[in-house]
């Protein structure tokens, strides 16, 4: 589903990542996790199409998204660690503007789709600066999968939020790969490296494929 080979980023003189190579299955919940700084937002970044290759190759589903863009709206969603959404808009204003570009009906998803599972459909007239980060999150979700991607990429999904909206983003994630989709997220959680399949350590420039069930301190020495 997910095939990356020879991936390199540098800032500069700094190399960030080198020579990044890994394959995720469909229906895999794959994490990367590793140290602060060591270039996994970069790769997200990269692997969604909102950072540009410098060298590589990436393919989803077999298709280059290099030839052809709409790769990345068709086969992925990406939920970055920032917030992506516009804030002076309230969150059915934020939903149009994803649903636009998709052949998918958002008023059918909030009756049935993603966004009924979400809870979005009470939140639609309000503004988006008065959500809570947990709200934002949602929404964010919501927006990334309008088109029905096979693939969902999060970087840090629950970081800073409370205990609650943790137990409901895993609950999303958990009911997207019931649902047959790919995950694959950055974290350090570890509730959320329990959900997970696959586990990636990003080292040095380089992403190292760890037992899954890694954890504690032994987790932490693999970062080093």
């Amino acid at each position: 589903m997910i095939d990356a080979a020879g991936i390199f980023y540098s800032y500069g003189r700094k190399k960030v990542l080198e020579d990044v190579s890994f394959h995720v299955e469909k229906g895999d919940c794959a994490a990367i996790a590793g140290a602060n700084g060591c270039g996994k937002s970069t790769l997200l970044s990269l692997l969604a199409g909102a950072m540009r290759l410098q060298k590589g190759e990436l393919r989803y589903g077999g298709q280059d998204p290099r030839k052809d863009s709409r790769v990345f709206r068709r086969m992925l969603g990406y939920v970055p660690q920032d917030n992506p959404l516009l804030e002076e808009l309230s969150v059915r204003d934020n939903l149009r503007l994803w649903y636009s570009g998709s052949p998918f009906s958002m008023d059918e998803d909030l009756k049935s789709g993603i966004l009924s599972v979400l809870k979005l459909e009470e939140m639609l007239p309000l503004t988006v600066s008065k959500l809570s980060g947990g709200m934002k999150k949602r929404v964010s979700i919501g927006c990334a999968l309008a088109a029905h991607p096979p693939v969902l990429i999060l970087d840090e999904p629950s970081a800073a939020l409370d205990l609650i909206c943790k137990e409901d983003i895993r609950g999303y994630l958990q009911w997207f790969r019931r649902s047959g989709g790919t995950v694959l997220i950055t974290t350090h959680e570890e509730a959320e490296l329990d959900l997970c399949s696959r586990l990636f350590i990003l080292r040095k420039g380089r992403l190292f494929e760890e037992d899954p069930g890694l954890r504690g301190k032994s987790l932490v020495r693999a970062f080093v």
